[in-house]
């Protein structure tokens, strides 16, 4: 896998989306190498047991889409939500399967939405699927991700919010 490229095409499909729409959701974007990957990474400091380095906190919730040496064999761009560790995030009791089985469930309503999703999953991925990896066309198709999970993450705070310990 051509490394250098990838990173460069997932950082050039960043500089193409919209500041402004994720600043005002509060969603902050990275691209980073990873476990010999190149990943996009969409978060809320918020959605962190630290906010104020949520990519390294035990306890976040992420979506990721990425290629590795595999993925590009199989001719797959991948995708998921992380929810690790939620029982280390202050200011909530979440008990571990509660939130992925209140997220599915409300994902139901937009899975269709998604492309080879599953949800078939430990309570870790939230959800995972994967769209043809077009490396002509990755920047868009990232972009279109990342617009998919800019509408699907309210429904992450409104789950989290039925699990905010009361003052």
């Amino acid at each position: 896998m051509d490394e250098h490229f990838y990173i460069q095409r997932f950082e050039e499909a960043v500089n193409m989306l919209s500041g402004k729409e994720f600043d005002d959701a509060g969603l902050q974007l990275s691209v980073d190498p990873i476990l010999e990957s190149v990943a996009l990474k969409i978060y809320k400091p918020q959605w962190s047991s630290t906010p104020e380095s949520p990519m390294d906190a035990p306890g976040r919730i992420f979506f990721s889409v990425w290629v590795n040496q595999k993925s590009v064999s199989e001719g797959k761009l991948y995708y998921n939500i992380h929810a690790l560790k939620l029982r280390n995030l202050k200011g909530y009791k979440i008990p571990a399967r509660s939130f992925a089985e209140d997220f599915r469930n409300r994902f139901t309503e937009d899975q269709d939405n998604w492309e080879n999703v599953s949800v078939q999953y430990g309570p870790l991925t939230l959800m995972e699927g994967w769209i043809d990896l077009r490396p002509d066309h990755i920047q868009n198709d990232l972009c279109a991700l990342a617009r998919k999970f800019l509408s699907l993450s309210p429904v992450i705070d409104e789950v989290l919010s039925t699990y905010r310990l009361k003052p």
